[in-house]
């Protein structure tokens, strides 16, 4: 639809990724007229590029876990190999299936939506394809995209990043990961099922840096367990092409060969050229700065999601954009407590926690205030069935709130939800004991936790 001066809409949204969708859907459901402006596909890196098609290759490869491992389970099966194109057409059906829902959702809402390249042209206006759309209100959405090392250029051929990996045309033979982050153990785990030789090299000193560093070491224990090397605490210096694909070499001069590297260090800001700096939006390494209420320092322009300093995750991004369209809807929103969101790496164990690491409770509140449990899954009928090993930590605080879950295991991503609830309800210990968690569930596991914590455990040792 073209914009003429007449037409003033109540949000110009650019950027239809998590962030921005949401805002768009939820604003026009709040009676306010949207334009949603996408230079690609609706949906974003999430949908498209992220958490939906790398969680489908990682169930590809539990499948394909399952076809080998079946003689312990009394069944016999074998597994034959990787039908990639296969592996792509699942994937690639499952995301046109969200696509279509997605695409439906937007245009039953009336908004007004506008494919092309967006910029910022001044606090209320934005150009696409020649034309000036604007706005009472501007969201800035535009997401983000693989980062790079000086010196490393991501060529879509030896050198690749996620993009690239979730559309290979082959299993390799052998991988380097660069980064033990969320994406960088994900795609470990997943090519490790499909059959690949991975190494994962991370300068920090554990895999998921960021989670309770007893996850952290469940994992590597797990990985080893595996066959999935990697190589700690020393940063990547250097990588260059040998006759059949790539050597990598470490700052402590170690080196590691493959047929592919996989960069995988996290992802930067799009935020270049597109007008930001002009308009007088502040920023900090290409991030746009927001305060609690996704408000930059222009009061007609907002941000979120992956372009604003907060954890990159598409349920971030979700909260950021119904946030801002309540708030200029003129409701009260209440800020996030980035804290109490849950966090899953889908990784084969799976990484889920949520709240604050022992580390970081230790920091807010005093060592001598801070108690921690761990309970074992090895305790746990469901996870015995399941075959998967795992720990369930709990963080809390001495006579008070459990401030911290950190858990490790098959499909414990599944049972962040209730540990979720726990942390932003603030729950004593004694109160989720109180529940019944159905037996034989690895849910159980979390109400034995807190029993155990409670002072009343059932089926672990004082």
């Amino acid at each position: 639809m073209a914009n003429d001066a007449s037409t003033v809409y109540d949000l110009v949204i650019l950027g239809g990724g998590s962030g921005g969708y949401a805002a768009a859907l939820r604003a026009s459901q709040l009676g306010l007229d949207v334009a949603l402006i996408e230079k690609n596909k609706l949906g974003g890196t999430c949908l498209h590029n992220g958490c939906i098609p790398t969680k489908a290759l990682l169930h590809a490869g539990e499948i394909a876990d399952a076809a080998r491992e079946g003689a312990e389970f009394g069944v016999r099966s074998t597994f034959e190999g990787i039908d990639i194109a296969g592996v792509h057409a699942y994937k690639d059906g499952v995301i046109s299936g969200l696509y279509k829902g997605l695409q439906g959702l937007v245009a039953s809402r009336k908004i007004t939506y506008v494919e092309g390249e967006g910029r910022l042209t001044s606090p209320t206006t934005v150009d696409v394809n020649g034309l000036r759309y604007t706005g009472r209100h501007i969201v800035l959405a535009t997401g983000s995209v693989p980062r790079s090392l000086p010196g490393l250029t991501i060529d879509g051929d030896r050198i690749i990043s996620s993009d690239h990996a979730l559309v290979l045309d082959r299993v390799p033979k052998s991988a380097i990961v660069l980064g033990g982050g969320v994406i960088g153990v994900e795609f470990a785990s997943a090519w490790k099922s499909f059959g690949v030789d991975v190494t994962i090299v991370e300068g920090l000193p554990h895999l998921v840096p960021v989670e309770d560093e007893n996850s952290s070491k469940l994992l590597e224990r797990a990985f080893r367990k595996r066959g999935i090397a990697f190589s700690l605490g020393s940063f990547f210096k250097g990588a260059d092409y040998t006759d059949d694909g790539v050597r990598v070499t470490l700052e402590n001069g170690k080196t590691f060969e493959a047929e592919l590297l996989l960069v995988a260090i996290g992802r930067g800001p799009v935020s270049q050229g597109l007008g930001y700096e002009e308009a007088g939006v502040a920023m900090d390494r290409g991030f746009v700065l927001v305060d609690e209420y996704m408000r930059t320092n222009v009061p007609t322009i907002s941000a979120v999601g992956d372009l604003v300093p907060t954890l990159q995750l598409a349920h971030v991004g979700f909260a950021e954009g119904i946030l801002v369209a309540e708030r200029l809807a003129g409701l009260s929103p209440v800020p996030i407590d980035y804290d109490g969101v849950p966090r899953v790496t889908y990784c084969h164990p799976e990484v889920a926690s949520v709240g604050v690491t022992e580390a970081r409770a230790k920091e807010l509140y005093g060592a001598d205030q801070v108690v921690t449990l761990k309970y074992n899954l090895a305790g746990n009928g469901r996870s015995k069935i399941l075959k998967t090993a795992g720990e369930i930590k709990l963080v809390r605080i001495r006579d008070g709130a459990v401030v911290g879950v950190h858990m490790v295991g098959d499909r414990l991503g599944e049972q962040v939800g209730e540990a979720q609830l726990i942390y932003n309800w603030e729950a004593l210990p004694a109160e989720v004991a109180q529940l019944i968690h159905a037996h034989p569930t690895q849910n159980e596991a979390l109400g034995e936790a807190h029993l155990a914590l409670a002072g009343k455990p059932l089926h672990s040792h004082d």
